[in-house]
This record gives C-alpha cells, sequence and structure tokens, in this order.
C-alpha cells in the first residue's frame, strides 16, 4: 500500500508512487489487477493527451509495460498539492527492450484517496531528448 499524499514532500511522493508502482510491474509477477489494487481506486479515470483509461484499459497497458521495460527513473521537476490533489510536471525517463532509450515529459493533474490510491488523472505528454536511465531504477 502507497502512503497518504500529505505524508511526504509532494515530489518525494510522485517519485515514489511511480517508481514503486513501476518496479513492482517489472520486476514483480504479482496479477496486473491485484498489483492496480494497491495503487489505484477501482473506478479510475486516467485521461493522457485526451484518451480516457478506464481500469480495465490500464490493467490491459500493464502487460506490455511488464513485457517491454526493462530500466527507467522517474525525474520529478515540480510538484504542488492542494488536499487530495496534486499538479506535477515530471519526466520519465526508460529503456525498453528493443531500441534506445526515451525519455517523456508529464504534466499531470491527479487525485488520490485519503489513503493514497489514485483516483484521477489528467496528464499532458509529449518526447523529450532522451537521457540514460540510471541502472537499477
Amino acid at each position: 500500500m502507497v502512503n497518504p499524499l500529505h505524508t511526504k514532500p509532494p515530489e518525494q511522493f510522485i517519485a515514489d508512487f511511480f517508481t514503486t508502482f513501476t518496479n513492482a510491474v517489472v520486476h514483480g509477477s504479482e496479477d496486473a489487477s491485484d498489483l492496480m489494487s494497491r495503487y489505484y481506486t477501482r473506478d479510475v479515470v486516467q485521461v493522457a493527451d485526451g484518451v480516457p483509461l478506464d481500469w480495465d484499459r490500464l490493467v490491459a497497458h500493464l502487460r506490455p509495460v511488464r513485457k517491454n521495460l526493462r530500466e527507467f527513473r522517474f525525474e520529478v521537476h515540480e510538484a504542488f498539492t492542494d488536499g487530495g490533489r496534486i499538479a506535477t510536471r515530471f519526466t520519465i525517463h526508460a529503456r525498453m527492450r528493443k531500441g534506445g532509450p526515451v525519455s517523456t515529459r508529464v504534466h499531470m493533474f491527479a487525485e488520490f484517496t485519503p489513503d493514497g490510491l489514485l483516483r484521477r488523472a489528467e496528464q499532458l505528454t509529449r518526447a523529450v531528448a532522451p537521457t540514460e536511465p540510471e541502472t537499477g531504477q
């Protein structure tokens, strides 16, 4: 289970949330739905670049991530909170099974439950010049 949003500085909360979740996806063997339930509410809606993803679509998204993602790190540039809401800007640095490094800048507005589960997120993303992810992340 993740920690509530108010227990850490917002930059650390976001870095920890996505790092622990992605690490569990990539290196764990837990069922995708069981894993999701530790980080997301069942009624989650994540809109990424105008495309809404509900629980089932997010679970389905984990399968190719688990298969193809090899290395990653999250670089949080800034984050601000207001109660259970957070606005943040971060970069995902990754290396996939095939191909070189990729980096994606994310601007996200999100809502978390009091116990730290992601309920809703609106994200805008864009590719940026890649930098090498650190090994072991």
